[in-house]
């Protein structure tokens, strides 16, 4: 039995005894005896140390025959993080499946594989040393996990799940789920039922320590009026979404809860058809599959002070950060949030939330493709920026670039940079916040240059080096040092 962990058994069983949440959702335990695997966080009794079988995802667990606890619900554990650039090819592999088993969509390996530019024979022989199971029981496991989150927190019904889950047919979703958790959906709803007061909350974990402070600090300095809202342990986003070529809009509340290290999601409920997607995107806005036990030590040689719960923001909506990275473009951050202020009050719809300062969407790229140039410039966007805008926009619309994390990292890049406006500094900032790539720096960018007491780009970048493969956490540590939190 191949069995992915980084830890050695002994390790991994005292984890278990502390129930210590740093290692969540890298360690998953399987018990023999009832056939049940656990995060290590569960608060059920101990099992004996012979009893316990140690895993390194929940497809491995399953794969070995192993049910998700109903107590402390694999699903909601944290994601595994990239580690180094051996497991890069794999990452991206299980980030595209993902997106895949959450949107409903279909994840042919073929396809994964040509995306990624490498032939599916070699995929499926980096897959498996990563991760020990095949793509496809990867996959498998994906789609039941978030059909078993479905099914315990919200009010969908299980033709609903089956679709949202991936599945192509109620049929198969029943045969699949009765085979690997040994009941039908339904008895698990039955099951898990729970008192609800009409409102849809999702739960997500991340591995402690968190600095939600400076998380929060982070977007309240940027938050985007009628867009966003920021309080210190509460965020708001207005959102627009497809799923299954259907355009949705509407809400989202975040709510951190520090107490269970997880944070709560509300939607609006005509998000609900996306509520896999956009659980994925929550994940990577807030950087909740970080692992500061791996990124702490390569920041310890900064010259400034790294807090060990140091997250990355990412993107709630890729063009949105996109857009607003290039209207930063030699600005301060004040300026850039003025410029994107003005964008959303003249190209963005309105949006009905319960919230009265929540009422605008963010312009949709073939909004801002087809504006009037003159228009744009209007609103203090200078010439050289409105064609960057433009550019971005039209690839965006087209599909030419895709911005979200599972998009090829290299291709990308290159195609950000091929657009006219768009430089070095701009393509690393959206690999940073967007594309997720722990390793992203911006040598150039005048807060890392500030932080580091130096004007000496080559300087910055060779100091840097000590810092990867977590050289993006490096520019959150370094920009966090500065007084205003200037980038």
């Amino acid at each position: 039995m191949m069995r992915r962990m980084t830890l050695h058994d002994d390790a991994a069983y005292l984890a278990l005894k502390t129930h210590d949440a740093r290692f969540d959702g890298r360690l998953f335990v399987g018990v023999l005896t009832t056939g049940i695997y656990c995060r290590p966080v569960c608060r059920v009794r101990t099992p004996l140390r012979r009893n316990c079988r140690f895993f390194g995802n929940a497809a491995s667990a399953e794969r070995e025959g192993f049910r998700p606890c109903l107590r402390c619900r694999p699903e909601l554990a944290p994601g595994l993080s990239l580690v180094d650039s051996s497991q890069a090819l794999a990452h991206h592999a299980a980030r595209l499946i993902e997106q895949a088993a959450r949107s409903g969509e279909e994840a042919y390996l073929p396809e994964v594989a040509a995306r990624l530019g490498v032939s599916d024979r070699h995929l499926r022989r980096i897959f498996q040393q990563v991760y020990g199971v095949t793509p496809i029981d990867y996959l498998g496991t994906q789609r039941l996990l978030l059909a078993k989150q479905l099914l315990t927190d919200t009010d969908l019904p299980v033709t609903q799940v089956a679709l949202a889950s991936g599945h192509a047919s109620l049929r198969r979703f029943n045969a699949a789920f009765l085979q690997h958790y040994r009941m039908n959906p339904r008895a698990l709803r039955r099951q898990a039922a729970a008192p609800r007061d009409g409102s849809t909350v999702l739960r997500l974990a991340y591995r402690p320590p968190f600095d939600i402070a400076g998380l929060m600090r982070f977007k309240a300095i940027r938050q985007l009026p009628g867009v966003e809202t920021v309080e210190p342990l509460l965020w708001r986003h207005t959102l627009r979404c497809a799923h299954g070529g259907s355009p949705l809009s509407g809400w989202l509340q975040v709510r951190f809860v520090p107490q269970r290290h997880e944070v709560e999601l509300s939607l609006a409920g005509t998000l609900m058809p996306a509520v896999g997607l956009i659980l994925q995107r929550v994940r990577h806005a807030l950087d909740l599959d970080a692992d500061p036990a791996l990124i702490a030590p390569a920041l310890a040689t900064l010259p400034v002070p790294a807090d060990p719960g140091l997250r990355l923001p990412g993107a709630i909506d890729g063009f949105e950060t996109a857009v607003r990275t290039v209207l930063g473009q030699q600005v301060t951050v004040a300026a850039a949030r003025t410029l994107a202020r003005r964008l959303v009050e003249a190209f963005g719809e309105p949006v009905d939330t319960p919230f009265p300062d929540l009422n605008r969407l963010f312009p949709s790229a073939e909004r801002i493709a087809a504006a009037d140039p003159d228009q744009l410039g209007r609103l203090g966007i200078v010439r050289q920026r409105v064609g960057a805008l433009q550019a971005l926009a039209q690839a965006v619309a087209e599909g030419r670039i895709v911005l979200q994390p599972a998009a090829p990292l290299q291709p990308t890049l290159q195609a950000l940079l091929a657009l006219p406006g768009i430089g070095e500094w701009t393509a690393q900032m959206i690999a940073m916040r967007v594309l997720a790539w722990p390793d992203a720096f911006a040598a150039s960018d005048i807060g890392v240059l500030k932080a580091l007491g130096t004007r000496d780009v080559p300087l910055a970048e060779a100091r840097a080096e000590a810092w990867r493969p977590w050289r993006a956490y490096a520019v959150m540590a370094l920009w966090h040092s500065l007084e205003d939190n200037t980038p």
